[in-house]
């Protein structure tokens, strides 16, 4: 059956034209070349590269950068649409372009040199070029201060020593924004394919994000170009881009809500049992009315969000708020919508377990939902209550 989205309060009559137009191309993208692909891609494991170019020409690399470096100059809400768009097809999908925009573009953008500018936003807008971001180490998730890997200066170059774990697009990309310690402070590094002693080995055996590409990054001696360090020193570099990418987190997985409750709505209308379709039963209805609230309570988060985010006035403990609170939603609909296919929530011919198993990494990477509560406690206490 048709999609039909959920817009209860009427947001859509809040947003600007430009903004739903992009929106609709990236829905008409995701009915049209995902959605058709995506059960097949989940369960080989398998990365659709014939995907990246389409998005490319959609403009999906690069929605906030001006256009002069190739972007579209979008504004973040028009970004947040598009992520949403994206999830509804699949979390990993979303996370592609996600670490595109959010993780690779705009931290060069932001703190690169004009030159590195130049050279690698536009390629990268193209999708010519293909990007990962490491922060994440094995013994260091939570807690980016305590990192190990580090860059030693030389005369004319950084020396990069270390490893980082769950890096998406690692295996393919043609640059790597890394972030390792120089005299004990953090600064952020492009790593470039093909520099000497680094390699990114796939990630293999997930029960999740199946269809996207995780990867470990090793650095041995990596010699690293001066123009290669970013202008940026201390954590809230690496901390303002999971900044930006837990914006787009906090509208995509909106998307995969809304995904599931469209299929729970319309399973329950055509499922016949004792002699009506279970639609017509009140626990039923009790669900899918719980569904359907927390998704319209989540529209409205993000669309504020969103416009904070345009006017330069969101903060990080917003961005935390709406992440934490979006992606409980999404995983919350997911179980519900499972309970209402009964068994036939369990097979690929529905998309509820292939979303609730994206979403329980959504839940951990960007920061975990614990983390987010602590960011958030110690905003309302004064208190940090990490240790």
């Amino acid at each position: 059956m048709p999609y039909k989205p959920i817009d209860f309060f009427g947001i859509d009559e809040l947003y600007h034209p430009e903004e739903l137009l992009i929106r609709q191309s990236v829905r008409s993208f995701v009915d049209t070349e995902v959605i058709p692909i995506i059960e097949d891609s989940f369960e080989k494991a398998d990365f659709h590269f014939d995907l990246i170019p389409k998005m490319a020409e959609l403009g999906l690399f690069g929605i906030t950068i001006p256009e002069e470096y190739g972007g579209i100059g979008a504004n973040y809400t028009s970004y947040g649409l598009a992520m949403q768009e994206l999830e509804r097809g699949d979390s990993g999908i979303r996370s592609f372009a996600s670490v595109q925009n959010s993780l690779v573009m705009y931290p060069i953008n932001k703190y690169g040199s004009e030159e590195i500018k130049k050279r690698w936003l536009p390629k990268l807008a193209k999708g010519e070029a293909i990007g990962c971001f490491g922060l994440t180490e094995p013994d260091h998730g939570s807690n980016p201060g305590g990192m190990i890997t580090n860059a030693v200066e030389t005369a004319d170059s950084y020396i990069l020593n270390g490893a980082k774990m769950w890096i998406t697009n690692g295996t393919i990309a043609d640059i790597a924004v890394v972030w390792a310690k120089l005299n004990g402070e953090v600064c952020g590094f492009l790593v470039e394919k093909g520099m000497k002693g680094f390699t990114a080995p796939e990630m293999t055996g997930k029960h999740s994000l199946r269809a996207s590409i995780t990867s470990e990054l090793v650095f041995q001696d990596v010699e690293i170009p001066k123009i290669n360090k970013l202008n940026i020193k201390g954590l809230k570099g690496p901390l303002s881009c999971l900044t930006q990418a837990r914006y787009g987190i906090a509208y995509g997985v909106i998307g995969a809500a809304m995904a599931v409750y469209d299929s729970a709505l319309d399973y329950s209308l055509s499922r016949i049992q004792f002699g009506r379709p279970i639609a017509g039963f009140q626990l039923t209805q009790e669900k899918l009315v719980n569904m359907f609230t927390e998704i319209s309570k989540a529209q409205l988060v993000a669309y504020r969000l969103g416009r904070l985010k345009d006017d330069d006035r969101a903060t990080s403990h917003q961005v935390s708020f709406a992440k934490r609170n979006n992606v409980e939603i999404a995983l919350n609909c997911c179980r519900i919508a499972r309970e209402i296919h009964g068994a036939n929530g369990i097979v690929n011919e529905y998309n509820v377990m292939r979303h609730a198993a994206n979403l329980e990494s959504v839940k951990t990477y960007e920061g975990t939902h614990e983390i987010h509560t602590l960011i958030l406690g110690e905003h309302l206490t004064g208190i940090p209550a990490y240790q």
